[in-house]
C-alpha cells in the first residue's frame, strides 16, 4: 500500500495546538504591524511620544558606546603619534630648516633688487642739471685690515675711466681712481691716510678737511681753529674746493669730537658697497680744467 500525500502533524494536542497558535501569533502581528504601519503613514506625528521614550531609553547605552569609541580614537591617535614621533619631528626639522633657506634666499633676493634700485637710480641720485657718470662698475674687492685703504673696480680704460676720477656709491663717496689698466681700476678710498677731501658741514656750510685714518674712520679737520663748534650727528659733504669732487657728495657724519675737529663714520663704507659709479673730475665737467692747475705767477717779459 503507498504511503499518504500528506504527513500530519501528530497526534500530541500540545504540538497541534503549539502550531494552531503560531499562526494565529504570527497573523496577529502581521495585522498589528499593517494597522501601526498605516497609522503612521496616515498621521507622522502619532507615534512620536513613543519614539522620545525610546531613545531616552536607549541615551545612556549610546552614551557609552561613544565615549568608549572616542577613548579608543584617542588612545589609537596617541599611540600612533608615539610611535611616528620620531619621523616626524625629523621631517619637521628639515621643512623648518628648508623653510629657513628660502626665507635667507628671499631677503638676499630682495636686497639685490634693492641694490640694483639704487644702481639704476645712481644718475638720477646725482640731480638735475648735473654730469652724467662715466661708467657704472662693480666694486670688486676692497681692503679692511691693513693700514692702507684701496679698493678694485670692474671698469678701466676701455670704459673712459681715467686717473682722478671720483668713485661714488648710492650712500656718497667712496674714493677717487688711483691707477687704470684696460679693464679694471685701482681706487683710492677716502678712508686711506693719503686721501684728503674738502668737506663743508651741511646744514650751515662750515668748511673742514675729511682725511683717512686707515681704520675705517675719518678725521675732520676743521680750517679756522678756536672753539670745537661740530657735535655728534654733524653731516659732512664735499665742498667742491680744489675742483676734483663736485660739491654736495655725502662724506660721513661726526660720531666723536676731537680737540682739533672730530672722528666722522663714513657714509658709504666699501664693504657694504657694491655698486659704484665712475664721476668726471668736476673742474673738467665745469669746463674749468684750469683750477686743478697750481697757480703759477706770470713770468716777465726780457728786453730786447
Amino acid at each position: 500500500m503507498a504511503p499518504p500525500n500528506t504527513r500530519r502533524t501528530g497526534f500530541s494536542k500540545r504540538a497541534q495546538y503549539g502550531t494552531f497558535f503560531g499562526y494565529v501569533a504570527a497573523l496577529a502581528g502581521a495585522l498589528v504591524g499593517g494597522g501601526v504601519l498605516l497609522v503612521s503613514l496616515l498621521d507622522h506625528d502619532a507615534f512620536s511620544g513613543v519614539r522620545g521614550l525610546a531613545a531616552d531609553v536607549a541615551a545612556p547605552a549610546g552614551s557609552a558606546v561613544a565615549a568608549g569609541r572616542s577613548g579608543v580614537q584617542d588612545a589609537g591617535a596617541t599611540l600612533y603619534g608615539w610611535l611616528t614621533w620620531g619621523t616626524t619631528n625629523k621631517r619637521m626639522a628639515q621643512e623648518l630648516e628648508l623653510a629657513r633657506v628660502r626665507l635667507a634666499e628671499a631677503r638676499a633676493v630682495s636686497e639685490e633688487n634693492t641694490r640694483l634700485k639704487a644702481m639704476l637710480g645712481l644718475r638720477d641720485a646725482l640731480g638735475p642739471g648735473n654730469p652724467k657718470p662715466v661708467a657704472e662698475a662693480r666694486l670688486i674687492q676692497s681692503s679692511a685690515t691693513s693700514l692702507r685703504r684701496f679698493a678694485t673696480i670692474s671698469a678701466g680704460s676701455d670704459d673712459r675711466v681715467a686717473v682722478g676720477m671720483p668713485v661714488r656709491s648710492p650712500l656718497g663717496l667712496v674714493g677717487r681712481v688711483l691707477e687704470v689698466s684696460r679693464s679694471t681700476a685701482r681706487v683710492l678710498l677716502v678712508t686711506d691716510p693719503e686721501s684728503l677731501v674738502p668737506v663743508r658741514r651741511a646744514r650751515d656750510g662750515l668748511p673742514a678737511f675729511a682725511q683717512g685714518k686707515g681704520d675705517g674712520s675719518l678725521q675732520i679737520k676743521l680750517i679756522n681753529l678756536g672753539v670745537n663748534p661740530l657735535k655728534p650727528g654733524d653731516v659732512f659733504v664735499t665742498s667742491g674746493a680744489g675742483g676734483l669732487y663736485r660739491p654736495g657728495i655725502a662724506v660721513g657724519v661726526v660720531t666723536q669730537l676731537s680737540r682739533d675737529g672730530a672722528v666722522a663714520k663714513v657714509l658709504s663704507d666699501p664693504t657694504a658697497s657694491e655698486f659704484v659709479s665712475i664721476e668726471q673730475v668736476f673742474a673738467v665737467a665745469a669746463g674749468m680744467p684750469e683750477a686743478l692747475t697750481p697757480y703759477q705767477p706770470p713770468v716777465p717779459e726780457r728786453k730786447k
